[in-house]
């Protein structure tokens, strides 16, 4: 009796033992829990409340000492464009609604202003034009591809500034806008007279030799639709080579440029690689039998950038094209740009991309396959373009 009673006592012991292992592990579990993500929403909350602090204490220090007049949405956007710009990145940018209003008509093929394309040129810091567009302000002034814009109306623009510069250049229709240009060491003052600027993406002829010719200023609004239309009006005039120009051409819409390479690529091909910033890739591919079949150049030069490196690498790289002219500009990153739902915009910087075969464009661009300088009294480049499909 005695035996059984010790065991009885043995066994309420380790039952108390497990029980109090079991709970202070239990406590233990949770408690961390609670105090990670407490530690978590804190920090998280600490770089709200100082931000939050910081501008409560600006707006107390105006409130009581500014004399002017204080446009608190004016501030709101100022604090917005300065917070995105500290990122370091020029091509990702925060937009105002009027900016983002305006963005949408360009990408649809009009907008006021005086019709320049222009490109960053990171090296020098300068906003450099990449070509008036035709029967624009900026044409009939002679504003030519490589000229660098400094002024615009008395102030001073360097290259990471061209966001801005390109939104001051833009206005009402019938203003004028004043802008200081520097070409080789001689700077040129103009005054020009802004007005609606209507867009073609794409422009052709037939050349001497059955030779389809066809220019793509910008790969913007349905630039793939028009060329596709252009191409079968060539066609019908019995072309049976064709040269494709994208020189000056900035870039534009990625999924526009993948289009117009699936026209000519076999079904299946891979025309473009993209990564985001966790290094995950996405391949895109053909999705038809290619609708053009015949020797093509592609005529390419040091403005040819983004979306023209894609369409330029995809057709290299598929074996489908020659490339001719000079290196390519070197834009190998993609911005995506959403709207807000205040009607602001948001561009950011969300991927990098590669050609078929893997090969990296940012910062150093694509090499032709046929380098060739261009002469100011003659278009070498397009001669040179003639010439390689003569003798296919």
């Amino acid at each position: 009796m005695e035996k059984y009673n010790m065991q009885k006592v043995y066994k309420i012991i380790m039952l108390i033992i497990i029980t109090i292992i079991v709970t202070s592990l239990i406590t233990a579990f949770a408690t961390y829990h609670y105090l990670s993500n407490n530690i978590s929403f804190a920090k998280k909350n600490e770089t709200v409340t100082g931000l939050e602090a910081t501008l409560s204490m600006f707006r107390s220090e105006l409130e009581e000492r500014y004399i002017g007049e204080i446009d608190d949405e004016a501030l709101i956007e100022g604090a917005m464009k300065g917070y995105i710009s500290a990122l370091g990145d020029p091509y990702t940018v925060y937009y105002t609604k009027e900016e983002m209003d305006e963005i949408m008509e360009e990408t649809n093929g009009n907008y006021v202003g005086i019709g320049i394309y222009m490109l960053l040129d990171k090296e020098n810091d300068v906003i450099s034009v990449i070509s008036p567009i035709e029967g624009s302000p900026a044409e009939e002034a002679g504003i030519k591809p490589g000229d660098i814009i400094t002024k615009i109306d008395g102030v001073s623009y360097t290259g990471s500034q061209m966001e801005e510069a390109s939104n001051k250049i833009k206005g009402e229709e019938g203003t004028k806008v004043n802008i200081e240009i520097l070409r080789g060491t001689e700077i040129i003052e103009l005054e020009l007279t802004r007005r609606k600027i209507i867009i073609s993406h794409v422009a052709t002829k037939k050349l001497d030799g059955n030779i389809g010719y066809i220019a793509i200023s910008d790969f913007e609004g349905e630039c793939s639709k028009e060329f596709k239309e252009k191409y079968e009006n060539l066609k019908k005039q019995g072309i049976t080579k064709l040269i494709i120009d994208i020189r000056n051409n900035g870039g534009g819409l990625v999924n526009e440029a993948i289009k117009i390479a699936d026209f000519m690529t076999e079904k299946d091909s891979t025309l473009l690689i993209t990564a985001n910033k966790n290094g995950e890739e996405e391949i895109s591919k053909s999705t038809q039998k290619p609708i053009i079949n015949m020797p093509i150049v592609v005529l390419m030069n040091e403005y040819s950038a983004s979306a023209s490196e894609i369409l330029a690498g995809a057709l290299k790289d598929n074996n489908i094209a020659t490339l001719v002219g000079k290196t390519t500009y070197g834009k190998g990153i993609i911005q995506t740009l959403e709207r807000l739902s205040d009607g602001s915009g948001l561009k950011i910087t969300t991927e990098k991309y590669y050609t078929p075969n893997h090969n990296e464009i940012h910062e150093i661009g694509i090499t032709p396959d046929v380098e060739v300088d261009l002469k100011e009294s003659e278009d070498t480049q397009l001669q040179k373009a003639i010439d390689v499909l003569n003798k296919k």
